[in-house]
């Protein structure tokens, strides 16, 4: 991107904020089906998958929907929702479908040291974390416009 003085690298806490919203999303998408297909004894289970119907609904719905998210808007819902948006680091343009699946696949990298790729975002210039850097993306928003100074009269 050339031209970054009209964006700024969105920070960690908004995207923990637009991060929790597509969870909720998701949740609400997905517990009907499971509750659906199961019922009410899928949280009593001990087993990590009780059929290929839970790995469709649990994992493979969820991926396919962040991702056409990205390739077709630039952002999910909750990115939406705080005025985010993925983008490919050099260009500015929204990212390749193998940007984004190399992009959704980063977040388990990202995940499975203790959450550190994704930590990574605090403390990265450009706001990144490692599944951004892997897939040569960061997220930006539009800088907003300063406040117009408050001017105070002096009343006689």
């Amino acid at each position: 991107m050339d031209d970054d003085t009209q964006y700024e690298y969105v920070g960690f806490w908004a995207r923990v904020g637009a991060a929790l919203i597509d969870t909720l999303l998701m949740f609400f998408l997905t517990l009907p089906l499971l509750l659906m297909l199961y019922g009410p004894g899928y949280w009593d289970s001990d087993s990590l998958f009780l059929g290929p119907a839970d790995i469709l609904i649990s994992y493979v719905l969820p991926a396919i929907a962040v991702i056409a998210f990205w390739v077709a808007r630039g952002a999910t819902p909750g990115k939406m929702a705080i005025s985010a948006q993925v983008v490919d680091a050099r260009t500015g343009n929204k990212p390749a479908l193998g940007q984004s699946v190399g992009r959704y696949l980063g977040y388990y990298v990202s995940t499975i040291p203790l959450g550190l790729g994704l930590l990574w975002v605090a403390i990265d210039p450009k706001k990144q974390g490692w599944h951004d850097k892997l897939a040569g993306t960061v997220v930006i928003r539009r800088k907003r416009a300063p406040a117009p100074p408050v001017r105070f009269e002096r009343q006689s």
